[in-house]
């Protein structure tokens, strides 16, 4: 397969997209974050745009997957599109409205979508699926430390 080189950049445009309009929403969440009170491994703030940026490149590029093979992959850029606006709300869900519970919740259903998302990628392409392996695996550890910070705050 040939790759499609303005598709994939788009693909990965995108996420990215999201991301930095996300973070620029919320770009004091970083001393939000620093003040509050964290659960045992918890990170320190600077590995957060790192991993997310990664995240987000991944994401495009299982995306592009998608989007290029003939398959019927509808349903499933439908569902990664609506994850990617629960991705996006999050953080001001967290930082902004400093809602834990809530955004808790939202991440919880978020990591639900991604998985779905990841389910509707495997039937078309098993490659895009394993791509967003490491986003549900990250989701899940911050859920656990969104939750940690409900608790302790």
């Amino acid at each position: 397969m040939k790759i499609q080189w303005k598709k994939l950049i788009i693909c990965i445009l995108i996420p990215l997209a999201v991301g930095g309009a996300s973070a620029f929403l919320t770009r004091d969440g970083i001393q939000v974050f620093e003040w509050i009170n964290k659960p045992p491994l918890s990170p320190p703030a600077w590995l957060f745009p790192v991993a997310w940026t990664i995240l987000y490149v991944l994401m495009g590029i299982s995306s592009y997957l998608v989007l290029v093979n003939e398959k019927n992959r509808g349903p499933a850029l439908t569902v990664y599109g609506i994850q990617l606006f629960f991705n996006f709300v999050w953080p001001i869900i967290f930082f902004n409205m400093e809602a834990y519970l809530l955004a808790f919740i939202w991440l919880a259903a978020m990591w639900i979508l991604i998985i779905v998302t990841t389910i509707q990628f495997k039937k078309v392409s098993k490659a895009a699926a394993l791509l967003l392996i490491l986003y549900i695996l990250w989701v899940a550890f911050a859920g656990y430390l969104n939750f940690g910070i409900y608790l302790l705050n």
